[in-house]
């Protein structure tokens, strides 16, 4: 089984939303989730397209544009994010064709294909509202967000600074 980064991401970008979407009612930005999870902008552009396809999110265009979840937390399952960006979590080598082995099944093609169907089982029982209950998670969103905000703060406090003011040698390095 593989599970690539767009199935992964996808279900990550969505968690890292409900938290936000559930802390505020401005709508959230692509580029703040990008910086919290570390995931490229544009590949979130692409995994957002598909996710709002799939009536996950709902967008909104504009200066305090960005994304809410389109459903309540309990009715989006993480199957359902994985497939909304054509991802499976299918562990046969076949793809379920049963053409394995030159063309016929093989001999494990029965094992690959109950533990595809136990992994999907297990991602459609979990919901987002279960994840955002886990032990971790809220812990990492806070340390996440903490690091965020002290990024955009050096950001802001380095974009004040006037670049004509000259500094004494003894004041730029107090040796």
């Amino acid at each position: 089984m593989r599970l690539t980064t767009r199935g992964r991401y996808a279900v990550t970008a969505l968690l890292d939303l409900a938290i936000q979407d559930g802390d505020s009612t401005n709508a959230v930005s692509l580029s703040d989730i990008a910086k919290r999870q570390s995931i490229s902008i544009s590949y979130l552009e692409q995994l957002f397209s598909k996710l709002r396809k799939a009536g996950l999110v709902t967008s909104t265009r504009g200066a305090s544009g960005g994304y809410h979840l389109a459903k309540p937390l309990a009715d989006i399952d993480v199957m359902t994010i994985i497939t909304a960006v054509d991802e499976s979590v299918n562990a046969m080598q076949c793809g379920g064709q049963g053409n394995c082995q030159g063309g016929a099944m093989c001999l494990t093609h029965d094992l690959w294909c109950a533990l595809s169907m136990h992994i999907e089982q297990y991602l459609k029982n979990i919901s987002l509202e279960q994840l955002l209950q886990m032990e971790n998670v809220k812990d990492v969103s806070h340390r996440q967000q903490l690091l965020h905000e002290s990024a955009t703060d050096k950001t802001e406090k380095s974009s004040k600074i006037n670049p004509n003011i000259i500094f004494p040698a003894s004041e730029v390095n107090p040796a």
